[in-house]
C-alpha cells in the first residue's frame, strides 16, 4: 500500500515537473523569437527629403550633421519674423521647445510677440557661420541681422546666438537661446 501511494505521488510530481519543463521551453523559445523579431524590424524615421545625404538618428546620441540641420532651420524660423506672421513664429518655435524648458521658452516669446505686434519692424538674419557641439548639445550660430521698418533698412549687425538642446528618446528638442557678446576679430584671426 505504500508503495502504490509513493508510486502515484512519484508520477504526479514526475507531470507536474514535465509540464514545468514544457511551459519554459514554450516560454523561452517566445522570448527569443520576440527577441529577435525587436532586432530585426526595420524602424523607420522620415527626414527632411532637402538634405543632401541620409542621416540617421539613434538612441547614441546626435550626429554633428543632424545637430547643425535642426539648428539651421530653428535659427532661420526664430531670427527671421514679421508683425504679420508672430503667432505661426511663436507656434512652430514652441513645437521645438523642451517640455522642461516649455514655460520659460513661452514666456520670452510671448514677451517678443508683444513688443513687436502691431509695429512695422521686421527682422531678418543670415547665417554666416555655425558651430555645433553634439556631445555638449550646443550650437553657435552667427550670421547678419538685418532689422527693417517698413522696406528700409534701419540695422546691419553682426550677432551670434547659442542654441542649447536635450536630446531624450530620439527627439530633439530646444532648450533655450540667447544672444552672445561679438567675438573679438583678433582672437578670431589668431
Amino acid at each position: 500500500m505504500f508503495s502504490d501511494i509513493s508510486h502515484e505521488r512519484q508520477q504526479s510530481l514526475l507531470r507536474q515537473r514535465n509540464l514545468f519543463a514544457l511551459t519554459s521551453a514554450c516560454l523561452g523559445f517566445a522570448l527569443v523569437v520576440a527577441g529577435s523579431l525587436a532586432a530585426t524590424r526595420d524602424r523607420e524615421v522620415v527626414l527632411v527629403p532637402t538634405i543632401p545625404k541620409q542621416l540617421m538618428v539613434s538612441s547614441a546620441g546626435v550626429e554633428a550633421d543632424y545637430l547643425e540641420l535642426v539648428t539651421r532651420d530653428a535659427a532661420l524660423v526664430l531670427l527671421n519674423r514679421s508683425p504679420e506672421g508672430l503667432d505661426y513664429w511663436m507656434n512652430e518655435i514652441l513645437k521645438l521647445a523642451d517640455p522642461a524648458s516649455f514655460g520659460q521658452l513661452k514666456a520670452e516669446l510671448v514677451r517678443i510677440v508683444e513688443e513687436q505686434r502691431g509695429s512695422d519692424v521686421t527682422q531678418a538674419f543670415v547665417i554666416r557661420s555655425m558651430t555645433v557641439d553634439p556631445k555638449g548639445l550646443t550650437s553657435d550660430v552667427t550670421g547678419t541681422l538685418k532689422t527693417f521698418v517698413g522696406a528700409q533698412v534701419i540695422a546691419s549687425d553682426e550677432r551670434r546666438f547659442r542654441f542649447s538642446w536635450t536630446y531624450r528618446g530620439l527627439r530633439l528638442a530646444l532648450a533655450g537661446f540667447a544672444q552672445l557678446p561679438p567675438q573679438d576679430k583678433s582672437k578670431e584671426a589668431q
